[in-house]
């Protein structure tokens, strides 16, 4: 019943993340309110910071599943691992790119090295770092062991990223949610934010079912190919 019922469940995943999708993004366009100071730009806002938040939380499952198998040595931690060390890159990529698309009418620049820029430029290159480094080691338990270190430290910066714009002054503007007082967001924009981020976590599912699938074949895979491989 349960591998049914999960079967069942990521069959689902992508109509649930399509309507998902699709109600967000008529929200986002036909209902929300335009910001009063940046005009229709500021609806980038609807994009960059689920993107965002998405990417801390893919790179929190690397975090914990690097734990979880320095603990118990099983290979499905690793997979999990690596799944959401590839998607959260994607998510992290998607930020970098809506930043500067967001910047460049608002602060007449597209890029500047402040705190917040900085530090999430440096987390896409932690994690390119971390794909990199397990192409290029061939056995797969020293993989996962170097992996799972790299996915540990790694996350040391995710709450650098996210504190930057408290603890140090940058052109990056102060956080609209959880900032404290005067901060916060018209319910309606509140709305189309949360229909966002709803759907981009579906998307993160969908994407971490379907690539945690395509690494357990992949170990499968290599499993064969040395059992079948000539012994010296």
């Amino acid at each position: 019943m349960g591998k049914r019922t999960w079967n069942l469940a990521g069959s689902l995943l992508p109509a649930i993340t399509a309507a998902l999708l699709l109600i967000a993004f008529y929200v986002v366009f036909l209902e929300v309110p335009t910001e009063r100071t940046m005009g229709v730009i500021q609806r980038i806002f609807y994009v960059h910071v689920p993107s965002a938040w998405i990417s801390f939380f893919a790179f929190f499952v690397v975090f914990v599943s690097s734990l979880a198998y320095l603990a118990t040595r099983q290979a499905r931690w690793d997979w999990a691992a690596v799944s959401a060390a590839e998607i959260g890159l994607v998510y992290c990529s998607i930020v970098l790119t809506t930043g500067p698309l967001w910047a460049k009418p608002v602060w007449g620049i597209w890029w500047t090295w402040d705190a917040r820029l900085t530090s999430t430029l440096v987390l896409f290159m932690i994690y390119v770092a971390y794909l990199l480094l397990r192409n290029a080691v061939s056995d797969p338990s020293r993989r996962a062991n170097l992996a799972a270190a790299v996915g540990i430290i790694g996350f040391l910066d995710v709450p650098i990223v996210y504190m930057s714009i408290r603890w140090w002054r940058t052109q990056h503007p102060q956080p609209v949610i959880a900032g404290g007082a005067g901060s916060g967001l018209d319910p309606e924009m509140w709305r189309g934010f949360l229909w966002c981020l709803a759907a981009f976590l579906s998307l993160f599912a969908w994407y971490f079912r379907e690539r945690y699938r395509m690494e357990r074949m992949r170990a499968e895979l290599e499993s064969l190919q040395r059992e079948m491989s000539p012994r010296p």
